[in-house]
């Protein structure tokens, strides 16, 4: 009865301790959030996307297209600045632990199993500006499809460095409709083999 009591007593503490890491880590990542419309704009540049790959009238879905360039622009340009907003962020405060699950505080224990969540935003907002840019040869449906996949990967960092790998991967797939592995296989290449290269999946 001891032991059952005993682990019940660590599980709580873990669990406690756990739950208040989060929390000000949230707060962390949300006061330096609060100051861009980056969530917003990326619910108009979406639901633009849906409407433009849903029109079958030719001109409408290229004027669609033409109307959603300066919410792009804008959207790179904002987190760009939170970005460099959030580069200042001491480096013990910006590690993300790369086990799927979280533990509390586990990145001063273990910081050989962390990354830094400066250099994943810097590298999506590479990507994204990337992805955001004319390119030839690309329809404007695949630059659509490029586009999403790297902010639902950005969004998906975002949610890592607040709770875990597999809090961050469950809310992709409900929010989204996307899993994790999906979402790899559609950002870019360079993309991909930077993000893996960082942060070891």
């Amino acid at each position: 009865m001891d032991i059952f009591i005993s682990v019940f007593i660590i599980g709580f503490g873990l669990n406690s301790f756990t739950q208040r890491d989060q929390q000000v880590r949230i707060a962390l990542l949300g006061a330096y959030l609060a100051k861009f419309q980056i969530e917003k704009l990326m619910e108009s540049l979406l639901q633009g996307y849906l409407r433009a790959l849903g029109e079958p009238d030719a001109q409408r879905r290229a004027a669609i297209w033409s109307m959603l360039e300066p919410a792009e622009t804008e959207l790179c340009n904002q987190f760009n600045a939170f970005v460099l907003s959030f580069s200042k962020v001491p480096e013990p405060q910006a590690r993300i632990s790369k086990l799927p699950f979280a533990l509390p505080y586990i990145t001063k224990w273990l910081p050989g199993y962390t990354f830094d969540a400066r250099k994943a935003l810097s590298l999506h907002a590479h990507a994204i500006t990337q992805a955001a840019s004319p390119q030839p040869g690309l329809s404007q449906k695949d630059k659509a499809f490029t586009l999403i996949a790297e902010l639902f990967l950005m969004q998906h960092t975002c949610h890592w460095f607040c709770r875990s790998r597999m809090v961050a991967s469950a809310r992709l797939l409900s929010q989204h409709k996307s899993p994790y592995p999906q979402v790899l296989r559609s950002v870019a290449s360079s993309t991909r083999e930077a993000y893996r290269a960082l942060v070891g999946v």
